[in-house]
């Protein structure tokens, strides 16, 4: 039976046990049909060393079957119990300070202690053993997550044990490093350390290859506990991926470890920004797991979080939220958490079932939303359609955070989302792909300051082109190889001969600054003394030192075009660049055969009348009301 899913983490160890069958009734009341269950329990499971209590457990898990909920059951590992820091203090993080931290809060661990990855593994193997066959298993959920890292001496030996396998010598290390500056070379492994908090710049490339061996040696515990889990079950194992600039996990390269690519979205924005990186964290999600099923795990049902306070959100905005990750590929969308916590350190964190109970808006806004997705069952399985690929590089968000940049304005991060907006608000959907990909079913790529480059990326990028792709690179990319060292003879580098263009200096605007294009657009942030070599000037620089010279490019290459952008573009330049059109309603559509079904959401405030046909799924007739949302099923 295909289906969506529905739900969230559930944590009854947090609850009075006579709360756990009100929790399944409202379960059933709402439609959910999938919950999260034992993210944070390791203590409740295990309250002294090898001294298992999985009673409650039992009975909460055969309640939830018994309710016909079924169970995302996870291995508790990221919030390790008192007694084992009190065992174990060498397990401790140690931050870039050389301050080891204390128990008290969560993922207080280090993934390179030998005690802390054993542990991990006993928990795992004694969750697989006692319920590898309980009816109400759906899938295994290993850790919470992954992404802490530390600094001590534990990881300091493996990230040396690492860096020997990358390197294979300490003279190809150097060389990679550029250790001859400032007199860092190496004559002995043992010097090296992992990026410790030093007098003043830290060292690019050493600070790239620690996010690098972070991934890897994350990766490797994760490995460990999915053995445990697969000798003894066949059922589907995920860990849910965090997004964020301190994650230092490659989601691309994981995906291929995961039986379902899992993601949590938080937003960070309140207003219509929301909306854009909800559907820009659903689009990464569906890129990373390229064939394979996605699922949304963790949003905030009712709030937003700008880092300043906790933002309600409007009426029907939660539906949407949800609605727009299963437009774009979610097998479901679940929340964090189903029952608000009494206490603890995210006491006031939104949950499905809040403090004031089931008579709110929140829960009466669960239930219609639980009503809603059976009828959009139908979807699950089908192609989101996505002419557009924008490229996305890990590698490059993080070497340019490691890097002492010529701007303290220039950010990968927003770069992409930049270029993702632009799309967005034209209704047209994109995928990321990787700077090596096969590009050529996308009738345009976009590069947004894609800063690292490889010599088989460009070529493969080269390729693309030459097959008739449509290429638009933006400004600072191509800069250094994959050692970050920059390609020298002009900027950009990598991309110089197949652009036609050569930069020699740039030119960093103010961060409130902008600058004049002579076709009346406008650009921001940065800029470039570009000149065309075997390119054609689209548009120039009006006004200042660049003043005439080229901002946009383009170069014709084989079947194909090749465009420089060298400034950041505002909203409505770039649109108009692009050929976009922007509306206040998002679209997004599935195909699967000779069936579409078209997802609109009107973001406006006023009434919109979509031209579009089909059966509607979800409410009656059209126009979009203000905040409203359709599914349209149509041959």
């Amino acid at each position: 039976m295909t289906r969506l899913w529905y739900g969230g983490d559930y944590n009854p160890e947090q609850c009075d046990p006579a709360v756990w069958k009100e929790d399944v009734d409202l379960m059933r009341q709402a439609g959910v049909n999938l919950v999260t269950v034992g993210v944070f329990s390791w203590s409740s499971l295990e309250p002294s060393p090898g001294r298992y209590e999985f009673g409650w457990l039992d009975q909460v898990l055969d309640g939830l079957h018994e309710g016909g909920v079924s169970v995302d059951l996870a291995t508790p590992t990221a919030s390790p119990p008192p007694w084992f820091s009190r065992l174990h203090p060498e397990a401790l993080p140690v931050t870039a300070d050389g301050v080891r931290l204390t128990h008290g809060s969560r993922d207080t661990y280090c993934a390179c202690a030998p005690a802390y990855r054993e542990a991990a593994r006993g928990i795992a193997r004694a969750l697989a053993e006692r319920y590898h066959d309980h009816p109400a298993l759906a899938m295994w959920h290993v850790h919470n997550e992954y992404g802490t890292t530390c600094h001590c001496d534990l990881a300091a030996e493996r990230f040396r044990t690492w860096l020997r396998e990358r390197y294979g010598s300490l003279d190809r290390l150097n060389e990679a490093w550029t250790t001859a500056f400032w007199s860092q070379g190496y004559g002995e492994w043992e010097d090296i350390q992992p990026p410790r908090r030093t007098q003043y710049l830290v060292n690019p490339t050493q600070f790239l290859d620690c996010k690098r061996f972070w991934s890897d040696e994350l990766l490797a515990a994760y490995r460990e506990q999915k053995a445990e889990l697969r000798k003894r079950s066949a059922l589907p194992i995920t860990t849910n991926f965090v997004f964020g600039g301190w994650v230092p996990v490659n989601h691309a390269q994981w995906a291929a470890e995961v039986d379902v690519v899992a993601i949590d979205h938080y937003p960070d924005e309140t207003g219509i920004g929301a909306e854009e990186q909800t559907a820009f964290g659903a689009d990464l999600a569906r890129s990373w797991a390229g064939g394979k099923p996605w699922l949304l795990m963790e949003q905030a049902a009712g709030t937003l979080n700008d880092e300043h306070r906790l933002h309600a959100k409007e009426p029907g905005r939660m539906a949407r939220h949800s609605l727009s990750h299963i437009a774009r590929g979610s097998q479901g969308a679940l929340s964090f958490q189903w029952r608000a916590s009494r206490g603890g350190s995210e006491m006031y964190h939104s949950a499905m079932v809040p403090h004031a109970g089931a008579d709110s808006r929140m829960f009466r806004e669960v239930v219609e939303l639980g009503s809603v997705l059976p009828r959009l069952a139908e979807a699950a399985g089908s192609t989101v359609v996505a002419d557009v690929a924008i490229l996305w590089d890990v590698e490059s968000w993080w070497a340019m955070q490691g890097t002492h940049l010529p701007s303290s304005s220039l950010d990968y991060l927003a770069a992409v989302r930049s270029a993702h907006r632009h799309f967005w608000r034209a209704g047209v959907t994109v995928d990321f792909a990787s700077p090596g990909a096969d590009l050529s079913s996308y009738k345009m790529v976009v590069a947004p300051s894609l800063y690292v480059v490889s010599d088989e990326a460009a070529a493969a990028l080269t390729t693309y082109v030459e097959g008739g792709g449509q290429l638009v690179v933006g400004y600072f990319s191509g800069i250094v190889d994959p050692d970050v060292r920059v390609r020298l003879g002009g900027y950009p580098g990598a991309f110089a001969e197949l652009l036609g263009v050569r930069v020699e200096e740039f030119h960093p605007l103010p961060a409130d600054g902008g600058v004049a294009l002579s076709s009346g657009g406008r650009g921001r942030l940065w800029s470039e003394d570009v000149r065309a070599v075997s390119a054609e000037v689209v548009d120039r620089y009006a006004g200042g030192v660049l003043d005439g010279k080229p901002a946009i490019t383009r170069r014709e290459v084989g079947a194909g075009t090749a465009w420089y952008v060298s400034t950041e573009l505002d909203d409505e330049t770039a649109a108009t660049l692009l050929g976009l059109t922007t509306s206040p309603v998002e679209i997004v559509r599935r195909r699967d055969g000779d069936t579409t079904w078209t997802f609109l959401f009107n973001h406006g405030d006023a009434e919109v009348d979509v031209p579009a046909e089909g059966t509607n799924l979800v409410v009656g007739e059209l126009p979009l009301a203000p905040g409203g949302y359709a599914v349209l099923r149509s041959p």
